[in-house]
């Protein structure tokens, strides 16, 4: 194999105290947090390909904040071919953030894989550069450490293509339009980035046209516009260079009630596109932070400062009646949960105070709360606490007491100066901001000066406010909360129709939700995000704004892509009833039961017939079912395609495994109730997984695609290439099964230069299984009658052993041998470690059969050509 092409700084510049080195490649970042940093210049990258960014990492003998997650950031800014920034939406293998275009952390040396007596350790970062992108700047900017730290030989390397089909928004002559309602008299602000593959001319316009209340056109000239003839109203965007950020400040005519925004070209053929979406906001003194001011007020000022802003006319009474989408969603996830009843989020009983949030035990809420409580050290836990969707069943039941605690939650948390910052999670602003609106709906018209209508109402306001915000800066795009938000946003704006932001904010919400159902699912109705789980969390909120919406855009839109995806998540559960448990996924959900309540009987009847024959399960995952007369009630899944490390699971090619009814190969599960931390950080890294990885490097960001599949007699064999150990190494992984799913094998083959490989692979158990090395060639599981065998295979190279790992933890970065069987809590358990070794190349793996007859069979399909040819065998 080929080395990778190698890319050096071309130059280097230090900020906030960092400095040079001892030697020309060591860079010094000293410990001046957020501030200090290295900056590295790289030259002619290949766009829509696979880079790693790699260095030496070397901490000072005094350094205590060895055990941060967060101990250094590295930042990247992209830049077109003649060096001008570029912004973009998403890049895999990073995170959006304010100081630095792209991010990701880097964890402390407590986490790094260093020598015995060393303080030096390579670390690895993987990421797509997207095209337009030629060149990058990487920083490597000091967060946490407490003493200076080392950035020695730092270098790219060029991997392979991307393999993820990225969103462009090219532009033509046909404009591209967006629709947005008004606030009367009010500007609309609009800001974003074209890119011009030749600078000059070949720039953009953006057409504008200006409708009233009535939906007549209003004909042009327009403040601050250019009219022509040929296509009414625009504004020029030039493109003095390829990347350009523009902001229009539309001051709309008098009667403009909406406008629409059309981005397009001047002329046929030129390369011009937005890089990102078009961020939508308001004037400054309509923004969030300029209302509230420096100072520290209650919701009732907030709410009086919106009326001297906007000039009410009557008060912003309640509407009756406006759908709570995410109360719904949360109702079909849980089932019916009233008043003192168990599940996840069940309303405190009126006549006593047991909560139960989270999947935690139940919990006595205070009298007098102070909204800063974790009493289960659960960031699930608090989320849920803070969001007060818990309220929603107790106000059926109590709505004077639902409405003093939420009067309470309101008095400790004035804006800026939160009791918990987790309250500011866009998922509990969403589901808080629906319980508002429920709690204002039984107040008839009346004076908003009056307790408590003035405050719930100015919480709504507050949150609405809040919400556009993180809509219109598309700070979560591309996310389940970036939908979340735009639901809620709608209620708010359905709950106040007399509020002069309200069309502005349907508007805003509508737009949001149909560019993040785009965004998250394809047109064929496949969702695209890792998890599972949240697959169903978005198809079923899509179900839900669907049948709200109707006819009314984008209701039919979302509707199309949502009924495919739910009859095929239907039909990837496992005998248990359980989604397989890749990605973000919380502990103890019914999914059967969850589609059930969204699916009518025919989808039920369609989805529920299993099959012995293994098939696809959509992008990124293979799943096979084997549940029909005479099989075993068997299940197999394996996940592949993207994997975003800088904020996701190093589960690329694991896979899960269950026959005659007992789950024998599962996941650690259950991170997403763990926000951050040591235990989400184990979660989500490879140990936690059944994947494999060479000479130690655990996989980072890439991508995984299904290579080849081959019908076997009686079997089926899956090829699966990925790029997630960087370029530096060829993986593939084979996966063969009987079609009774009693028996399969796994194989990994790894290439590499010609030098000495090692690649470690990991099977985990649950604790239910008891599972012993019966020597250096078997290992023996067992779950009271039933028994599984799992035997190493060499195809290519030597055998380095077998080992079985439970509860190691001399490391944080080390730990190894746990699963999460309840919110935020590791619970030691079988996990089996197998290695082997060769030179250059390498392929090995198990087979695991519950008998020995099952074994011979599949030995026999491993024999076939076909399986030769995709392990490699010579």
């Amino acid at each position: 194999m080929p080395a990778a092409p190698r890319f050096l700084p071309v130059s280097v510049s230090y900020a906030g105290g960092a400095a040079a080195g001892a030697r020309p490649d060591e860079h010094v970042v000293a410990a001046n947090n957020r501030f200090a940093r290295a900056v590295l210049a790289f030259s002619d990258l290949r766009p829509e390909t696979w880079v790693e960014f790699a260095f030496l990492l070397a901490w000072d003998e005094a350094e205590t904040a060895g055990a941060s997650l967060d101990f250094a950031l590295v930042g990247v800014d992209f830049l077109a071919e003649d060096r001008s920034s570029l912004d973009f939406e998403h890049v895999p293998g990073l995170s959006r953030t304010l100081l630095d275009p792209q991010s990701a952390w880097i964890a402390g040396p407590a986490y790094l894989d260093a020598g015995e007596g060393t303080r030096a350790a390579m670390v690895r970062l993987g990421f797509l550069v997207p095209d337009p992108a030629r060149h990058a700047t990487v920083s490597v900017r000091s967060w946490r450490n407490a003493a200076p730290f080392g950035v020695i030989r730092p270098e790219l390397r060029q991997g392979g293509p991307a393999r993820i089909p990225r969103r462009r928004r090219r532009l033509g002559l046909e404009p591209d339009w967006l629709d947005l309602a008004l606030v009367p008299g009010r500007p609309l602000v609009l800001r974003g980035q074209i890119h011009a593959a030749r600078t000059g001319r070949e720039g953009a316009l953006a057409r504008v046209a200006y409708r009233n209340a009535a939906g007549e056109a209003i004909p042009p000239p327009y403040p601050d516009t250019v009219s022509t003839p040929d296509f009414g109203a625009g504004i020029n965007l030039p493109a003095h260079r390829q990347a350009r950020r523009f902001t229009l400040d539309l001051t709309p005519p008098p009667k403009a009630a909406a406008v629409r925004v059309g981005f397009a070209t001047w002329e046929a053929g030129a390369e011009v596109e937005l890089t990102g979406p078009v961020e939508i906001g308001l004037e400054d003194g309509l923004r969030l932070e300029a209302l509230c001011g420096d100072e520290v007020i209650d919701a009732g000022t907030f709410l009086d400062r919106v009326d001297a802003a906007l000039g009410l006319r009557g008060s912003p009474a309640p509407a009756e009646g406006v759908p709570l989408l995410l109360d719904r969603l949360r109702r079909l996830q849980s089932g019916p949960a009233g008043p003192g009843e168990a599940g996840p989020d069940a309303a405190p009983d009126p006549a006593g105070t047991a909560l139960r949030l989270g999947r935690a035990p139940a919990w006595d809420l205070p009298p007098g709360p102070s909204w800063s409580e974790d009493p289960f050290q659960s960031p699930a836990w608090r989320l849920e606490y803070q969001s007060l969707g818990w309220l929603l069943p107790l106000a059926a039941a109590d709505a004077a007491r639902a409405t003093e605690i939420a009067l309470s939650w309101s008095r400790a948390n004035p804006w800026g100066n939160p009791a918990d910052g987790l309250s500011l999670h866009p998922a509990a602003l969403a589901a808080r901001a629906e319980v508002f609106v429920a709690l204002l709906a039984p107040f008839s018209i009346g004076s908003m000066r009056v307790e408590p209508l003035r405050t719930l109402a100015g919480e709504a306001v507050r949150h609405g406010f809040a919400l556009a915000e993180i809509i219109g800066q598309n700070a979560v795009a591309r996310t389940l909360h970036h939908v979340q938000a735009a639901v809620a946003l709608r209620a708010v704006a359905l709950a106040l129709p007399r509020l002069p932001l309200s069309p502005f904010w349907l508007s805003l919400a509508r737009h949001a939700l149909e560019e993040g159902f785009a965004a998250l699912s394809a047109p064929d109705g496949t969702f695209t995000d890792p998890s599972l789980h949240q697959r169903l969390e978005l198809a079923s909120l899509g179900r839900l704004l669907a049948e709200a919406l109707g006819e009314e855009a984008p209701g039919p839109a979302i509707g199309r892509r949502v009924g495919p995806a739910l009859r095929m998540l239907a039909g990837l559960l496992d005998p248990g009833g359980r989604l397989p448990p890749f990605g973000d996924a919380p502990h103890g959900i019914d999914h059967r039961a969850w589609i059930g309540r969204l699916l009518g009987p025919g989808e039920r009847a369609t989805a529920a017939r299993g099959s012995l024959v293994p098939a696809r399960g959509g992008p990124g995952l293979i799943a096979a079912r084997a549940e029909g007369p005479g099989a075993s009630r068997a299940h197999l899944a394996c996940a592949f395609g993207e994997q975003r490390h800088a904020h996701g699971h190093a589960d690329c090619t694991s896979f899960v495994f269950a026959a005659e009814g007992v789950r024998w190969i599962v996941e650690a599960g259950g991170s997403g109730q763990v926000e951050s931390g040591l235990v989400r950080h184990y979660l989500t890294s490879a140990r936690a997984h059944n994947v494999a990885w060479p000479d130690g490097r655990e996989p980072g960001a890439g991508t995984g695609w299904l290579a080849e599949v081959e019908r076997l007699d009686g079997a089926t064999a899956y090829a699966i290439g990925t790029s997630v150990h960087g370029p530096d190494y060829r993986h593939r992984r084979v996966i063969v099964t009987l079609d009774d799913l009693t028996a399969l094998a796994v194989f990994d083959r790894f290439e590499t230069e010609e030098r000495p490989l090692s690649v470690e692979g990991l099977l985990h158990f649950p604790p239910d299984v008891l599972v012993a090395l019966a020597g250096p060639r078997l290992v023996l599981a067992s779950r009271e009658a039933q028994r599984l065998r799992v035997v190493p295979r060499l195809v290519d190279g030597k055998r380095g052993g077998l080992a079985l790992v439970s509860g190691r933890s001399d490391r944080p970065g080390g730990l190894q041998g746990y699963l999460s069987l309840k919110p935020g809590v590791l619970h030691p358990s079988s996990t089996l470690r197998y290695v082997f070794h060769g030179q250059g190349a390498v392929c090995g793996g198990v087979a695991i059969a519950l008998d020995e007859g099952r074994e011979r069979a599949l030995a026999g399909r491993l024999t076939l050509a076909a399986v030769k040819r995709l392990l490699g065998e010579a």
